[in-house]
């Protein structure tokens, strides 16, 4: 499948690769991992959070005077989709304790948790049930179930990884969790690989003092979002409402947050939902492209519930901070950007140059790792360039099997192993193309250890939330934030929701919303939620003269 103008590169790894499995089966590493002042200075020179242009002043609202993503910025300084006088808020069209925004698996158990706890419950989702970044996350879970291992061990990796700016309660609450977590998760059917003595297997991951990451193979994300989703659709208490996106909040006379506007994509109707308390559990931004950079997430992951919510008055915290996964796929063309699992170097697999060379230690924190590829391929030009004009280094997957034994790629890595073979290459036998894509979103919504937005009677989990990783998360840590901080979510929603008294229902914060941004020259073409991305080139926005195309709907 690799072209001749890239086979002289892997002819250098494969003459190279003896050596550096010689090497790591010694023990010794290849490359020792970085000090922190050489962490420090890589990311200060090649992470893209630390260019010029990767941040700028938001001008209005809760964050106003702060420096936040560029494009995060942006969408935030726009208008709002619904006019307030379109709408009869007087006689809502559902009604319901807990409204639960998003259908992934945080959003999943902040519902389960919520009907366990009384509360009549509604998840709405913009696409289908389990159509989110829960479903595609691969490598694993972490948690510490090891007897070497403890929650402190945890908590110190987490924060260590966070650069010390998480919210402490937060990764506390993380950590602490974890074991029940993932026994709850195997109560419901969630079948985690095993050891031949019925323990639960667990590999190294990057930033890791311990192995505790704990896998279904390399779709474990996948393996827990099936299986809640089977426990939602057994329910049916829990009203679900599909291809049905939020657009904007609704907001009592008391200011509390009390349902939302919702639009249907199939049918294109507008409706409302009054609900006691909401979950916001709507998932990333990288959709958003940040930096011009390919994108593992969802379709979906176009920023909505931080818009929401930041209309609706809630702080974000660390939303100058964006997750760049050092593996996305570059070659083949077809799968540019495709998430290629921490998984691999967990279990052996060594990023090389164009020459063979084992650069940076495998297992560095992701974003030092990320920054590391950047170097290499840029500034020293020891990248592989690909016939598209991409460039990316190898990531010698052969090695695995070497380390691991015959046939361990095809047992722990099937996913991987597809997705490449479709496509010609066999990773087993052939190093891949990889570079750093986006991937997560460091930052969100502000809350405290119940859930808690800055703003009454809203609730957040999931990747919308912030401060639980501080400016870098490790692998694992999302699923597990998932789990821990949806449940949470859907108790404490549910308990509010039971004390939470009507009250007459407003829009009044999105004619202010717009005011504010009028205020700032905005165009009026420039609206959000996005809901879902746009990709229209711009030749064809240009032809067409008017602004059907822009963040359309369908």
């Amino acid at each position: 499948m690799y072209p001749e103008s890239m086979q002289e590169s892997i002819r250098k790894v494969e003459a190279s690769r003896a050596r550096r499995i010689e090497l790591a089966l010694s023990g010794k590493p290849v490359v020792e991992p970085m000090s922190a002042e050489q962490r420090q200075d890589v990311l200060d020179r090649f992470h893209p959070d630390y260019q010029d242009d990767a941040r700028r002043e938001v001008r209005w609202g809760p964050n106003a005077g702060q420096r936040l993503t560029t494009e995060v910025a942006d969408l935030l300084e726009t208008y709002a989709r619904v006019d307030p006088s379109d709408y009869d808020l007087l006689e809502p069209d559902f009604d319901t304790d807990v409204l639960v925004i998003g259908a992934g698996s945080a959003g999943f158990c902040a519902a389960l948790l919520a009907q366990e706890h009384g509360a009549r419950v509604t998840l709405a989702t913009k696409l289908r049930l389990g159509d989110a970044n829960s479903m595609m996350a691969q490598g694993g879970i972490q948690a510490a179930v090891r007897d070497d291992d403890s929650p402190v061990h945890h908590y110190l990796d987490v924060v260590g990884g966070g650069h010390f700016d998480n919210r402490p309660e937060l990764a506390r609450a993380l950590v602490s969790e974890a074991p029940d977590a993932i026994a709850w998760l195997r109560r419901k059917g969630v079948m985690f690989d095993q050891e031949d003595d019925g323990s639960l297997k667990a590999k190294p991951g990057g930033g890791t003092c311990r192995p505790r990451m704990l896998s279904a193979r390399d779709y474990t994300g996948a393996a827990i979002c099936r299986t809640l989703r089977d426990e939602i659709q057994n329910r049916p208490e829990i009203r679900v409402l599909e291809h049905s996106s939020a657009i904007e909040l609704i907001k009592d006379a008391r200011g509390r947050v009390a349902g939302a506007v919702l639009y249907h994509l199939l049918t294109r109707e507008h409706f409302t939902i009054r609900a006691r308390a909401t979950v916001m559990a709507t998932g990333g931004f990288g959709r958003l492209h940040v930096k011009g950079f390919e994108t593992t997430n969802h379709y979906g992951a176009t920023a909505d519930g931080l818009v929401m919510a930041y209309r609706a008055g809630a702080r974000l915290l660390y939303m100058d901070s964006v997750q760049y996964h050092p593996t996305g796929a570059v070659f083949p063309p077809q799968i540019l950007g495709f998430l290629c699992t921490e998984k691999l170097r967990g279990m052996g697999g060594q990023p090389v140059n164009a020459d063979g060379e084992l650069f940076v230690y495998p297992l560095e924190p992701r974003d030092v790792e990320a920054a590391s590829f950047i170097r290499e391929a840029t500034e020293l030009g020891h990248g592989v360039s690909t016939p598209s004009g991409h460039v990316g280094i190898w990531l010698d997957t052969p090695v695995i099997e070497k380390l691991n034994g015959a046939g361990a790629i095809e047992k722990n890595l099937p996913a991987m192993l597809r997705q490449f073979q479709r496509f010609g290459v066999d990773i087993r036998s052939e190093p891949i193309l990889v570079y750093p894509t986006l991937h997560y979103q460091n930052g969100g919504i502000e809350i405290d250890v119940e859930c808690r937005s800055t703003v009454e009677g809203l609730y957040a989990a999931g990747e919308v939330a912030g401060g639980i990783h501080g400016r870098n998360r490790l692998m694992g840590n999302s699923q597990l934030d998932l789990i821990v901080f949806g449940r949470r979510a859907g108790r404490y929603a549910a308990a509010f929701a039971g004390t939470a008294e009507p009250a007459e229902l407003s829009l009044g914060h999105v004619l202010e919303a717009n005011r504010r941004v009028g205020e700032l020259g905005v165009d009026r073409d420039r609206i959000s939620p996005l809901v879902l991305p746009d990709y229209v080139p711009e030749r064809v926005k240009r032809r067409q003269h008017d602004t059907r195309y822009r963040g359309t709907l369908i």
